[in-house]
């Protein structure tokens, strides 16, 4: 752990400017009672609980805006797929020689006594990981004392993400005629339009423009979400089979696959589902997840 102190409360005009926000003061008119640690955890997949932590940051912001950081590299103790390892690029050699989440579980508790937590998407994902692992080694976070502050709540909540508020951002006008259909389409031609002017390292080749426009994470199989990749197979993300595979659900929950196909799931999912039916299950090879 390091203490770093970025502002200088004296001289204020001295204070290391971030570019984010006032050079005087950070976290400026926010009242900390207690520290707030800001925390990203690096995992092996997505699936807390058959997944572990790789990686874990936090930085404390304390009371009087000082600031100390701590980063670990874990073993998991378990293979770390390849398809993680093209996203956070941690492999089981860089790992090797780490100790384990048991050894980081009573200094990790410790640190984060009596503090507040915020990062990004930590509400969905980071803090009920975390909480996994540390339950696992007997030091449960009482998380009904900790306070959680998730900028991405933040940012969803206070920019708006609609078509009406992508017009007023890249047009600089009022969507009159908002769920009306047309009106719909003839505005959001116009947003297209500013985009392209706007953000000239935007492809101009159809193609290439739908390839940036695909939201899918390399980890996920479908656009759905419903299964993603561990060690190449595909694995059942949510509902009571979570953490199964495709072909073990194919050889045992035939029943649950044929609920699946009537479902409301994507296209992509019934698909891949029907043919998991049929005995084919698709492979993501290591040379495709190397290339994510």
């Amino acid at each position: 752990m390091t203490e770093q102190a970025t502002f200088n409360f004296e001289n204020p005009e001295k204070s290391q400017d971030s570019g984010t926000g006032p050079e005087s003061v950070l976290l400026d008119g926010l009242n900390l009672e207690r520290p707030l640690v800001f925390f990203d955890l690096e995992t092996t997949g997505l699936d807390q609980d058959i997944d572990r932590i790789v990686q874990f940051a936090f930085l404390k912001v304390n009371p009087d805006r000082t600031q100390d950081e701590w980063q670990e590299l874990v073993n998991p103790r378990i293979q770390i797929p390849a398809e993680s390892s093209a996203v956070h690029k941690i492999t089981d050699e860089t790992v090797k020689d780490k100790p384990d989440f048991a050894h980081f579980a009573p200094l990790v508790k410790d640190y984060l006594e009596d503090c507040d937590l915020s990062g990004f998407n930590i509400i969905r994902f980071d803090v009920p990981f975390l909480q996994k692992e540390l339950d696992r080694h007997g030091q449960a976070l009482d998380l009904e004392k900790i306070r959680i502050v998730d900028a991405q709540t933040i940012f969803h909540k206070m920019e708006p993400r609609t078509l009406s508020a992508a017009y007023r951002y890249y047009c600089g006008g009022d969507h009159e005629d908002a769920h009306d259909a047309m009106g719909d389409v003839r505005v959001t031609l116009d947003v297209f339009n500013a985009q392209l002017y706007k953000y000239a390292e935007l492809p101009k080749d159809m193609s290439k423009l739908g390839s940036f426009c695909n939201l899918n994470d390399d980890r996920w199989v479908t656009p759905d979400r419903r299964f993603y990749w561990r060690h190449g197979e595909p694995v059942i993300a949510f509902g009571k089979h979570k953490g199964k595979t495709l072909l073990w659900l194919s050889n045992n929950e035939t029943h649950y696959l044929n609920w699946m196909i009537n479902g409301e799931f994507s296209d992509e999912t019934k698909e891949m589902v029907k043919q998991a039916l049929q005995g084919v299950i698709p492979k993501k090879s290591t040379e495709d997840s190397n290339d994510s």
